[in-house]
């Protein structure tokens, strides 16, 4: 099997195929070529059946007519990235040994920054920190939609929510001029999933280093009134915790 070593592929923001500093995406054929190609990508660790990948392309497929439709499209990611890169006939896998893929390094990275983070070891999380963040704020096939899609997007979120949570993390543990770096992750935190108390806590934290204390206290009373009103539950122990640690400083 070919390893492509040099291969580079943006599937996260616009489709760029790079090898060797070489541009192929433009080789891909047409809209549905790159809706083949990314699902492939999304999905290269399995064997995806050949109606499986009929439906993520035209959702209503006729049976019929899938080989006409999807032989010229893979016969054309053969020819662009070589006669073993897709394998299969009755299930489709696709084999780019070696090749570097953003999403995938993204899950990567956050892991890295994760445990950098629960080490303490905050220099060694901003790295990986920042590869997620970039990679995850590019979205994931602007304009498209489809169940899988939307996958792939929840996916991104969640990555997304991840590194600014390390991020957090990491420029509290840092302190100094760096806590102002905290303050604007909680507030990304909180703007981009309310209910998720991390980033109500991480504000709080670094609010309280500036010792902006009074509003600290604030950003828990508009987090318990959120709760209350739209669970009808209260904030979690954790939370609770830190809001009474910030009254005793008071």
């Amino acid at each position: 099997m070919t390893v492509q070593p040099g291969l580079r592929l943006q599937i996260c923001g616009p489709l760029v195929v790079e090898k060797d500093g070489l541009r192929l995406d433009h080789l891909l054929p047409g809209r549905q070529g790159r809706l083949l190609f990314a699902y492939l990508v999304v999905n290269r660790h399995r064997q995806v059946p050949r109606d499986e990948l009929a439906e993520a392309l035209w959702r209503s497929p006729e049976p019929a007519a899938t080989d006409a439709r999807l032989n010229p499209l893979l016969s054309k990611l053969r020819h662009i990235f070589g006669s073993d890169a897709v394998n299969g006939r009755v299930t489709v896998q696709l084999h780019l040994p070696g090749a570097w893929i953003d999403l995938e390094a993204a899950v990567e990275a956050v892991h890295r920054a994760e445990s950098a983070v629960a080490q303490q070891d905050w220099a060694r999380a901003w790295g990986p920190v920042l590869l997620a963040l970039f990679v995850a704020e590019r979205g994931f096939l602007p304009g498209e939609d489809a169940e899988w899609i939307d996958q792939t997007r929840n996916q991104l979120r969640e990555i997304h929510l991840s590194a600014l949570e390390s991020y957090a993390a990491a420029e509290l543990g840092i302190g100094g001029a760096e806590v102002a770096g905290a303050v604007r992750a909680g507030r990304r935190l909180i703007a981009l999933d309310p209910l998720r108390e991390s980033g109500h806590r991480y504000l709080m934290q670094a609010l309280a280093a500036q010792e902006n204390v009074a509003e600290a206290l604030a950003v828990y009373s508009r987090l318990s009134t959120l709760l209350r009103e739209q669970l009808g539950v209260s904030p979690s122990p954790a939370t609770r915790a830190l809001y009474q640690r910030l009254l005793d400083r008071m």
